[in-house]
């Protein structure tokens, strides 16, 4: 059955880094708002569906170019001819669909239909999410193989992810969610660049200019304690802005963090990181549901 080779491609191993910037909004938000549970359960369902549409297409548009040929790590779907060429990209258009459509549900619990400029920002604001989630190596120019990959993770889980949802929470801005663009974008663009440490010789090999592509492996693992000191720095922020007890738990991912960036650091072949990738993704994922849960 083709069921379990949509589940591979679907990698839902990958939700949970997307859904940590919905949680850490969700949890700043509760600082000074009553949150709408409605709201925040159509979050999830639209970052979810973006999520998988951004997973399949990028096993179409990274199995059209022969990129995943030589890769290491998950085996994709394109490439391996489990699943065709033609099936996954009407399965990139059925889920740009879905996605569109519960982010216009979304959008009428948070802000009703009503306040037309707000709502038809927050509609182009999903079609670029949208947008962004196909154009990672999809189409003739996908900026993934141009080394923006990185700028666009930052301003997806970061900015967006958290700014938005936090005004969908809210209907209102503060400075509050900068320790949470931080937290999340900071550890979304650190998975990025150990995937392409990791496949930094088939990404070189293809023609995929990454970041690490560009500048290398030793400029990338200094970059990644970077991004990791960063995101751990915005955490402890918090403790600054509101402490609750609850937020010591926050030492947990914290360790997961600081052992990870040493295994960066001493690994010569980085072939060797793919396991590292879950624990990056898993911090973020537990840093930002310390946080949601915190605020309650």
């Amino acid at each position: 059955m083709k069921l379990k080779y949509w589940f591979k491609a679907f990698r839902l191993r990958t939700l949970p880094l997307s859904i940590s910037c919905i949680l850490m909004a969700f949890g700043l938000a509760r600082i000074n708002f009553k949150v709408d549970l409605i709201v925040l359960f159509l979050c999830l369902t639209t970052t979810i569906l973006l999520q998988i549409l951004s997973n399949l297409a990028n096993d179409y548009g990274d199995g059209v170019r022969n990129t995943d040929q030589n890769r290491t790590g998950e085996q994709r779907m394109v490439q391996s001819g489990l699943i065709s060429k033609q099936e996954m990209l009407s399965a990139v258009v059925v889920f740009s669909l879905l996605s569109f459509i519960s982010g216009v549900i979304l959008l009428y619990f948070s802000i009703g239909f009503q306040h037309i400029l707000k709502l038809i920002f927050f509609l182009l604001l999903g079609v670029f999410s949208i947008w962004g989630a196909i154009k990672y190596t999809m189409g003739k120019s996908p900026y993934g193989y141009h080394g923006f990959g990185d700028v666009f993770v930052f301003i997806f889980f970061g900015l967006i992810g958290i700014c938005g949802s936090y005004f969908l929470f809210t209907n209102d801005l503060s400075s509050i969610v900068f320790p949470g663009i931080l937290v999340c974008g900071c550890l979304s663009v650190a998975v990025l660049n150990m995937n392409n440490m990791r496949d930094f010789e088939s990404d070189k090999a293809a023609g995929k200019l990454t970041v690490v592509v560009r500048r290398g492996i030793k400029w990338a693992k200094f970059y990644h304690i970077f991004l990791i000191s960063t995101a751990i720095l915005a955490f402890a922020s918090l403790f600054i802005i509101n402490f609750k007890p609850m937020l010591l738990f926050g030492l947990f991912p914290v360790l997961i963090l600081f052992i990870n960036a040493r295994k960066v650091l001493r690994t010569a072949n980085c072939n060797e990181l793919d396991s590292e990738l879950k624990k990056i993704a898993l911090s973020a994922f537990i840093s930002s549901l310390i946080v949601a849960v915190a605020f309650i």
